[in-house]
């Protein structure tokens, strides 16, 4: 069976005119259909630039990233992460940040059921009017 994720012989650095810094050299690994994985590690040793390239966010210096079989080339909208810190409008509700990023490919109005079913779910519905700015710490983390 062939792997949801894999990573082969993945490197990237951060370039200035100053220095090189090294992010992540050399990873290779697979995630296969059904499999947990968590990505630890101390802060600056490459988790958010991991998972930036497997978003397609940034592109390896070396290496390949399959999804399902495909090179990631460029931002797919397959993969989404949540970062450390969110970045929700505050001048959108909480429904219209779910939405943004349907609105963003102009599919509003196809997802809009989905997107008021996951609030629900995550009990985030009663919230759906408010500004990001009447939820908590957690609430705002469930909400993307």
């Amino acid at each position: 069976m062939e792997p949801v994720l894999k990573l082969a012989n993945v490197s990237l650095a951060y370039h200035t005119p100053q220095a090189e810094t090294l992010a992540i050299k050399n990873l290779d690994f697979t995630v296969n259909e059904g499999e947990f994985v968590a990505i630890v590690g101390p802060s600056g040793c490459g988790k958010s630039t991991l998972l930036s390239m497997v978003a397609g966010l940034l592109p390896p210096e070396e290496g390949q990233i399959f999804l399902r079989g495909m090179p990631i080339d460029g931002v797919s909208t397959d993969v989404g992460y949540m970062l450390q810190r969110d970045h929700l409008f505050e001048w959108r509700t909480i429904l219209q940040n779910v939405l943004l990023g349907l609105d963003v490919r102009g599919k509003t109005k196809e997802g809009k059921d989905h997107a008021i079913e996951l609030l629900k779910k995550y009990e985030l519905y009663e919230f759906r009017n408010f500004r990001p700015s009447h939820l908590s710490g957690g609430m705002r983390q469930r909400e993307r």
